[in-house]
């Protein structure tokens, strides 16, 4: 029995040897630095940050606190603000200037930041973009006028705007432990955001004559001040978001007095503002299971149809927040509901116009309740009192409060792409209060730390809102068109903001993708989660960098993840697995060598439709601790993906000579006779030996499924750590109890393999046609596809 193994694995270790002697005739084109560890590319551990990912004993940061009295102009479209700022030095540098962030100098023709691309004329254009395009001569009269900066005396402090940067020159260094206090007065003329663009400004509804107010990025606004940076003052282009500091905030905005306002924080003073039989309701509603209109739809009607002359003021306190943003219109309607969070009542509540009632009044406020309730189950118990999310055609988040888009058609009814799409923008933009509000990262440089990450858990949200819901990211197969792309056309995760050409799939679907994979795939659940949870932990309400995700998440898993980050965050090469060759063998009973027959991976066309779901919506759904939020949904993923890549052709010379050398082995291995025992054990086996390229680059680990003779199956999961010593081909040899018919990789496509023509050896089963014609129906629908009327309108709205 043992001279039988001894010949077996003799004849194993020789096509390992074949391997390693490759790599020492030619070490550069088989072993690089996928491997190596991350030292020498991240930042040094030092007092402020440590080795472990946490922050470290002398970590520190600044602090900033507002008092803000603002008037909206709603005739004049002008907003005119006061704002007190107490700035507390924490750091140990002493600060001779201070620098604020002017965000709407971003539509001043002269004080953007100028970035500019490269253009072509089009051959045709409407006139908006012909306007943008247009040069315009002079101030047009848009961005932050500053009237006046003062002391707390009232002498006037010497500053300096440059672009959408302002420095403040202070009269003498502002030391460490020490404070300032000064007042910025300011004003600046409304934009229209649907036609200048933006993330602030008015909506106007021409068919009842009213706006809707999105006030975000107002204010002027203290820029953080780090350990790792200095001053983060890098100009505000409209892409790369914000990095701002942490402080307390109190905030009265002046109104016309049939507006509704929500914004960041708490109202203090509802009683003087809301109706006795509003502020009745906004009670209810903090104890009700189900959304309370607060405002009414009919009295959002007549408040449109006629305005009011007067004005009103609302008071907000938010504290511990890093930025204050408020939405303001006549036209809302308003509803709210408590929400449990580890014991604490969230106040979960929604704005909209009428033209979004039929969607919103059944699902945003839900929607809040459930993101605040399950990202906290991911992170840390969400620790502000309210959540909000203000329909205004947009998508932008900010602490306790975001903007999003879903209307409805005129007759209210909605198709189901409509309805899919808010569900997400509102999981996503609720759950930017965890990833950058609380969990603050620099968004100018490292847009995935705030959208990959939240990217990531609305995925995680929107898989446990409905078992069915179509996720547009986080799935692995989702990011494969964009892997594929010509190396031009991609960048490192890690690129800065402003100089990614695919932003989106760059800063939010491939680390979410990346994300997704580490848990389902390479650490599993239970090991993934916790390490999340304690990034979380560690840097709430603090300024992460890259760094500290990366050493925390190893930190707290015991898993080496160095070559991991280094291919997914730092690299653009992707996934392509190939099953090159599958050698086949019995054991000779008589104590001779096997002979390993060669079966060449041909070619097996990938179906060109194929119906599955991936693997954490499996997983979710045998959890039987796990309850979706809502029933199954009617809507199905299109999985289909056109594959334009063969099968490289076999280096069949190579191939023949390693199989010259396992047929003469350069040692020998006695061999003897075999007992009765012995051959009965070993009669049944079935040898195989499995022959892999890297033909992508990236190295990822390998996921094989049998399918024996019999129908039944088997998954064998290879750690990427397969590939540490040759980086291009690997084998692993199997001994199963049934004959194999066939091999796929990487089944529940798991590691965004690029081209699964290569994943194939035996006969693959053919969608039948009546499944493909199914399958074309369902994409359709998935896609949001219709012909004239949506489905509701056919239905009769029902």
């Amino acid at each position: 029995m043992k001279k039988v193994f001894t010949s077996l694995f003799f004849t194993f270790t020789i096509a390992g040897f074949v391997s390693a002697q490759d790599i020492q005739n030619n070490p550069a084109s088989n072993h690089g630095n996928k491997f190596e560890q991350l030292g020498t590319i991240l930042n040094t551990p030092n007092e402020q940050r440590t080795a472990s990912g946490a922050p470290g004993a002398k970590y520190w940061q600044q602090r900033a606190d507002y008092d803000i009295k603002c008037n909206l102009d709603e005739k004049a479209l002008l907003l005119t603000g006061t704002e007190t700022i107490t700035y507390f030095n924490n750091s140990p540098d002493p600060l001779d200037y201070i620098w604020l962030q002017l965000d709407e100098n971003q539509h001043n023709n002269n004080d953007n930041a100028n970035y500019q691309q490269s253009s072509t004329m089009p051959k045709g254009a409407g006139t908006l973009q012909l306007d943008r395009a247009e040069k315009v001569i002079g101030d047009n009269g848009y961005g932050d006028k500053i009237l006046s900066i003062t002391d707390a005396l009232g002498k006037s402090l010497p500053y300096v705007v440059n672009k959408t940067m302002m420095r403040i020159d202070l009269p003498s260094a502002l030391k460490p432990g020490m404070k300032i206090v000064f007042t910025v007065k300011w004003n600046y003329k409304i934009s229209d955001r649907l036609s200048i663009g933006g993330r602030g400004g008015y909506e106007y509804f021409p068919g009842d004559g009213n706006y809707l107010f999105t006030m975000t990025q107002w204010y002027p606004r203290l820029c953080v001040y780090s350990d790792f940076q200095g001053w983060q003052n890098h100009q505000f282009t409209g892409r790369g978001e914000f990095a701002l500091t942490f402080g307390n905030f109190k905030v009265q905005m002046t109104v016309p007095a049939d507006h509704v306002v929500g914004a960041t924080g708490e109202c203090i003073n509802y009683a003087a503002v809301l109706t006795p039989t509003q502020l009745a309701r906004y009670n209810k509603a903090k104890t009700s299971a189900e959304p309370v209109e607060i405002v009414t739809l009919d009295e959002a009607k007549k408040a449109e149809a006629a305005p009011s002359t007067a004005k009103k003021t609302y008071v907000f306190v938010a504290n511990n927040v890093r930025d204050f943003a408020w939405g303001s219109s006549r036209k809302f309607i308003w509803d709210g509901m408590g929400q449990n969070v580890d014991g604490k009542t969230v106040m979960c509540m929604s704005y909209y116009g009428k033209e979004a009632y039929a969607l919103y009044r059944k699902f945003s406020t839900k929607l809040v309740a459930h993101t605040v309730k399950t990202y906290s189950s991911f992170t840390f118990p969400y620790p502000y009192p309210v959540a909000q999310s203000v329909e205004a055609s947009n998508g932008m988040e900010y602490p306790m409060i975001c903007f999003n888009y879903g209307r409805t058609e005129k007759d209210g009814t909605y198709s189901e792409s409509t309805k899919n799409g808010m569900i997400g923008v509102i999981i996503h933009e609720v759950g930017h209060n965890f990833f950058p509000m609380i969990v603050n990262s620099d968004e100018r440089q490292w847009t995935w730390m705030d959208e990959g990450l939240n990217s990531f858990v609305e995925y995680l949200t929107e898989e446990l809102w409905d078992n069915k819901y179509p996720s547009k990211k986080g799935a692995a197969y989702t990011i494969v068109d964009y892997m594929k792309l010509p190396k031009n056309e991609l960048e490192p995760i890690m690129t800065n903001s402003e100089n990614i050409v695919r932003f989106g799939p760059n800063a939010y679907t491939k680390p979410a993708t990346a994300l997704n994979i580490l848990r389902e795939t390479i650490m599993g659940r239970q090991l993934f989660d916790y390490a999340f949870k304690e990034y979380a932990r560690r840097w709430e309400f603090k300024h992460p960098t890259p760094a500290d995700f990366f050493r925390t998440m190893g930190d707290a898993s015991g898993e080496n993840l160095d070559w991991f980050w280094r291919g997914w965050f730092y690299g653009t090469e992707a996934c392509d697995i190939s099953l090159d060759s599958v050698k086949v063998a019995k054991a000779d009973l008589d104590g001779k060598m096997p002979d390993f027959n060669r079966r060449s991976a041909r070619k097996v066309d990938a179906p060109s439709l194929n119906t599955f779901d991936d693997i954490s919506k499996i997983r979710n759904r045998e959890d039987k601790g796990i309850k979706f939020y809502v029933e199954k949904d009617t809507a199905v993923h299109d999985f289909y993906y056109k594959y334009d890549r063969g099968l490289a052709a076999v280096d069949t010379i190579k191939f023949n000579n390693m199989t010259k050398e396992l047929a003469t082995p350069q040692r020998s291995a006695t061999a003897e006779a075999m007992t009765d025992e012995d051959k009965t054990k070993y009669a049944g086996k079935y040898f195989y030996q499995l022959d892999f390229s890297n033909k992508g680059g990236l190295v990822m680990p390998i996921i094989v499924e049998f399918t024996f003779a019999d129908g039944t199956k088997s998954i064998d999961r290879i750690p990427a750590q397969i590939w540490r010593l040759n980086e291009k081909h690997v084998s692993k040899f199997y001994v199963q109890d049934k004959e194999v018919a066939s091999i796929k990789l990487d089944p529940m496509r798991e590691t965004a393999d690029i081209d699964e023509s290569n994943n194939y050896w035996g006969k693959m089963p053919e969608p039948s046609k009546f499944s493909i014609f199914k399958q074309k129906v369902n994409a359709a629908a998935a896609r949001g596809q219709s012909v004239g009327v949506n489905p509701m309108q056919v239905s009769g709205g029902k």
